[in-house]
């Protein structure tokens, strides 16, 4: 097996706070010897539970990045039992850039797993975070927001296993996050995806949406930080009451959830993000881009719930994703 060519710069099991980079040589047109310098801190006291906390899978969704950061300059090791690893840009390339897939490979990062120690860049990055960092964890923490081409309900989220002893375990960190939407989630496209990647390792693991449409909000970062301590609190790290409100409970049971377009043109959404709409009803209209004198194609729910989720730019494609109908249970 091809070794990773990625050195971190701070070692991953010592004692105290140490801030470094995982070191990944890149010849490029601009530096013949260049790296890409993957921003790591680990906070270490004793023994305990180890949590891996990324953000930026996309470069384009910040709440991740902002908290992370926030907590590797203010978590102290006295405060802590175990080990933190905290990884806030984990696509590097791709936040740079401010965008969702790697500009240097054109990878989606978060269908790359589980990478390639002698593939692209974002195939290596893959593989080293889930060879070396996701069998050191037992509770992995991936934050997610819609980036710049969708907007979320703020949630949190755990996934149906077939190992009923993880999933619980799944769904219980899932309710300690306390965001205030907790999601039973379907994935339509999950291979290649970290939480496949982590969830087959037999890790806890918890994503979520919080806003999006490529930038964040007080409240969505206050909800990131909030859900941060209340992980840690959960998992055995951190000492302390968890904060804890009202969550309303969504569920996600099949791809009736969800509502494509089949035409292009002006999107003209019907119903709020957090409103009711009954099966059949429209959630958004599509007006042609084009010409004039011309109705109008509606986007139609194909089940009864919430709008949990929607596209965010004013024009929409054939084939976009409009709209996610979550279940309230």
């Amino acid at each position: 097996m091809t070794e990773s060519p990625i050195v971190p710069t701070i070692p991953l099991d010592a004692q105290g706070v140490h801030h470094g980079f995982l070191k990944l040589p890149h010849s490029r047109d601009d530096s013949a010897w260049g790296a890409v310098m993957i921003p790591i801190t680990v906070i270490a006291n004793g023994e305990g539970p180890t949590a891996l906390l990324t953000g930026a899978n996309h470069g384009d969704e910040y709440e991740g990045p902002i908290a992370l950061q926030e907590l590797a300059m203010s978590l102290k090791p006295a405060e802590i039992k175990g080990r933190v690893i905290i990884l806030p840009m984990m696509n590097l390339p791709a936040f740079a850039a401010g965008t969702r897939c790697s500009p240097i490979d054109g990878a989606n990062m978060n269908r790359s797993f589980p990478g390639r120690a002698d593939g692209t860049v974002t195939q290596k990055i893959c593989h080293f975070i889930a060879s070396v960092l996701v069998p050191q964890a037992d509770i992995v923490l991936d934050f997610h927001s819609g980036g710049k081409t969708l907007d979320f309900l703020p949630f949190a989220a755990a996934h149906v296993l077939e190992d009923k002893t993880q999933e619980a375990a799944c769904f219980a960190a899932m309710q300690a996050f306390n965001a205030p939407y907790s999601v039973r989630m379907l994935e339509i496209d999950n291979v290649g995806m970290f939480d496949t990647e982590v969830e087959a390792q037999g890790k806890v693991f918890v994503t979520t949406e919080l806003g999006g449409a490529g930038t964040s909000s007080p409240r969505t970062v206050s909800i990131a930080r909030k859900g941060i301590r209340n992980l840690l609190i959960h998992a055995g790290i951190l000492a302390g009451e968890m904060e804890v409100a009202e969550t309303v409970q969504l569920d996600m049971p099949d791809a009736r959830c969800f509502v494509f377009c089949e035409v292009a043109g002006l999107v003209e959404y019907l119903v709020e993000l957090g409103e009711h709409v009954g099966e059949g009803e429209p959630i958004a209209r599509v007006w042609p881009s084009d010409r004039m004198g011309v109705q109008p194609i509606e986007c139609r729910a194909s089940r009864s719930g919430i709008l949990a989720a929607r596209h965010v730019p004013g024009l929409i494609k054939l084939g976009d994703f409009v709209g996610l109908i979550a279940v309230e249970l």
